[in-house]
């Protein structure tokens, strides 16, 4: 079954490198942004 599984990923490679030789790399997604804490309470004095 090993065997099976090594060959199939490297079909997959094969695949993924015949893909974007065809039609260009795929579109990496946009990475999300990294919510910045703030303190918005106002300081009385």
């Amino acid at each position: 079954m090993d065997y099976i599984e090594k060959v199939l990923e490297k079909l997959k490679e094969w695949l993924d490198r015949i893909a974007d030789a065809i039609f260009g790399p795929q579109a990496q997604p946009e990475q999300e942004p990294i919510p910045v804490p703030v303190d918005d309470r106002r300081q009385w004095r």
